[in-house]
């Protein structure tokens, strides 16, 4: 730790027992010609993830350090103190239920950025998979984006692949001060929507990470109610993004895109009554979605489910 490394990488962790150890090895697993140091958030876990933790610091003192206190600070805090830690040129992002599967990852990403100094962050694909059926798929499936534009249309950048220069994760987060958006549910979505904005980025085209979806999270729930909240979350940040970055150009095509997915949900779940009172809600908000064709549509399709559900 005396030596300033290249890449601090960030991971931060609550209760993750079952998925810490393999995430901490993957990382220390990576071979560079440069130094990486790791520092772990854990925020006061109830499992053991902090017993796990503290073995890894014990046995790797050069390499590993935890970021922790003595009550929990929740994700967003220990997220902002977890970065804040960081002292390399470049900072890594690594979930702690996810794991590296690439042990060139960061030595190809660091030698990306090193190439193209304009651009502040590099990325790659992921694979996402199912912790409980085991079930993957790689993402994006198509193609990866560069342009902010793009990324409002579909963000491709998964936390777990990215390398960023460190100055502009903390010019982020003077600019934009995710801490004063409580009703934003993520944090990595508004930095690289930021960084898009702001910088070219890159990528390389193949897979390093493996993301591990689990069946309760704050993405994932079988609550759909918690699930629209997630997706409104999603919306508002690109929302957000485009009515300061992007000059509204994107307004209508994400204001349609919220509604769609919320109206799909409550299709399948909810009342009528729900149904209706989104739609009305968003046409309030929004008039120009008085034409959003695909919300009648789906409205037949919640009356004809009903019925099918109650044969």
């Amino acid at each position: 730790m005396n030596s300033t490394p290249t890449v601090s990488v960030c991971m931060t962790t609550y209760n993750h027992a079952p998925y810490i150890a393999q995430a901490i090895e993957s990382v220390l697993a990576q071979r560079t010609s440069f130094g990486v140091e790791l520092i772990v958030g854990e925020d006061c876990s109830t499992d053991s993830t902090a017993e796990i933790c503290r073995r890894y610091a014990e046995q790797y003192p050069e390499r590993v350090r935890i970021v922790s206190s003595e009550t929990n600070v929740g994700w967003r805090a220990n997220y902002r103190r977890t970065i804040a830690a960081a002292r390399g040129k470049y900072i890594a992002l690594c979930d702690g239920d996810d794991w590296w599967s690439d042990p060139t990852k960061l030595q190809s990403q660091v030698e990306a950025l090193e190439a193209a100094p304009e651009c502040a962050m590099c990325y790659t694909r992921s694979e996402r998979r199912a912790d409980t059926s085991g079930e993957s798929h790689i993402y994006p499936a198509g193609e990866c984006h560069t342009s902010f534009e793009d990324m409002l249309r579909l963000n491709t950048a998964e936390n777990s692949t990215t390398v960023a220069k460190r100055e502009v994760v903390e010019r982020y987060y003077a600019e934009v001060r995710p801490d004063t958006h409580p009703e934003w549910l993520t944090d990595d979505l508004p930095m690289w929507l930021w960084v898009s904005a702001h910088y070219p980025i890159c990528y390389i085209d193949r897979v390093t990470a493996t993301h591990r979806i689990l069946a309760t999270s704050v993405s994932h729930s079988n609550d759909y109610r918690r699930r629209l909240a997630f997706c409104d979350s999603l919306a508002d940040i690109m929302l957000w993004f485009d009515e300061r970055y992007g000059e509204r150009r994107m307004h209508r095509f994400l204001a349609r895109r919220k509604q769609n997915v919320a109206l799909w949900t409550l299709s399948h779940n909810g009342t009528v009554g729900d149904y209706l009172a989104r739609w009305t809600n968003d046409v309030r908000h929004e008039p120009i979605l008085l034409f959003n064709v695909a919300a009648y549509g789906l409205f037949v399709k919640k009356i004809f489910y009903r019925m099918w559900v109650k044969r």
